[in-house]
């Protein structure tokens, strides 16, 4: 009875009720608003604390698949780069012309084979143009001289585009050669120097590839020209077999002397056609 009746204890007891009381209410108002924001549809229904995980695993999840699908891309396009560097590095090597690729320090990076066999250098790769042309001078198409030297130096400064010349060109064994030098200049898109493409023919090989043509033709046409006068005989020998044979005979020559202006029909026109090949050539 003390107890009860002691000031502390009674207030004590009523700040207690008096606390319970305002937590009550105010988890009753918490409550009550978040339904009205529910059904608002200010905010989804569910738990807040256990959407935001979810929602974190799904972005992650997607990040990690556009990764590995870009890091995918990234090796297909190094693949296909490596494809097309091979097949140009082939297609140059095989080209019958000469082929060098100068850098624009003036030294050669890339010579295919031909290159190396016209101007009679094992290796070319790192030589400058004046290691290798010494004191070779040419003509261009305007007729000018000049050294084959000032010419790269010229066309490594981006001018002129696709510059011919043509000149006398000693190896390093002592032939003489008469060669064909066209300069191109290699640019990327913004008008950068990448560096200079030479194509370097020999004008020798190709006057005796062109020889070897000519003899091949006349012989194919002196060939033509035998054979439409064995055609010439048998058509003779068939006219003469019609006069003395009788009805079979007859139409055997008669097939003979065809076949015969068929084939000449054939020679005439073949002959026609060296001709005009040969008035081109001419």
């Amino acid at each position: 009875m003390r107890l009860l009746t002691n000031p502390l204890v009674l207030r004590a007891t009523v700040v207690f009720l008096v606390s319970a009381a305002a937590f009550v209410l105010g988890a009753v108002a918490i409550r009550m608003l978040r339904r009205e924001i529910v059904e608002s549809g200010q905010l989804p229904d569910g738990s807040g604390e256990q959407s935001l995980p979810l929602q974190a695993y799904t972005v992650i999840q997607q990040l990690k698949q556009q990764k590995f699908a870009l890091q995918n891309e990234q090796q297909q396009q190094r693949r296909r780069t490596k494809t097309s560097e091979h097949i140009t590095a082939s297609i140059i090597a095989n080209l019958p012309v000469g082929m060098l690729f100068i850098a624009p320090n003036g030294l050669v990076r890339q010579a295919n084979a031909a290159a190396r066999r016209i101007l009679g250098f094992e290796s070319l790769t790192g030589m400058s143009m004046a290691e290798i042309f010494r004191e070779t001078k040419v003509f261009a198409k305007n007729g000018s001289e000049s050294k084959i030297t000032e010419a790269f130096d010229r066309a490594l400064r981006g001018d002129p585009h696709g510059e011919g010349f043509e000149g006398w060109y000693v190896t390093p064994g002592g032939e003489q050669r008469s060669v064909a030098i066209t300069l191109i200049p290699v640019r990327v898109a913004g008008g950068e120097m990448l560096g200079l493409a030479s194509v370097i023919a020999d004008q020798g090989e190709t006057a005796a590839l062109r020889q070897a043509q000519v003899m091949r033709a006349e012989e194919s046409a002196e060939l033509a020209l035998e054979l439409r006068t064995s055609l010439s005989t048998i058509s003779e020998w068939a006219q003469q077999m019609k006069g003395l044979g009788d009805g079979p005979i007859r139409g055997l020559s008669d097939d003979i002397s065809a076949e015969a202006r068929r084939l000449e029909k054939v020679i005439g026109q073949f002959l026609a056609g060296k001709e005009q090949a040969r008035g081109a050539h001419v």
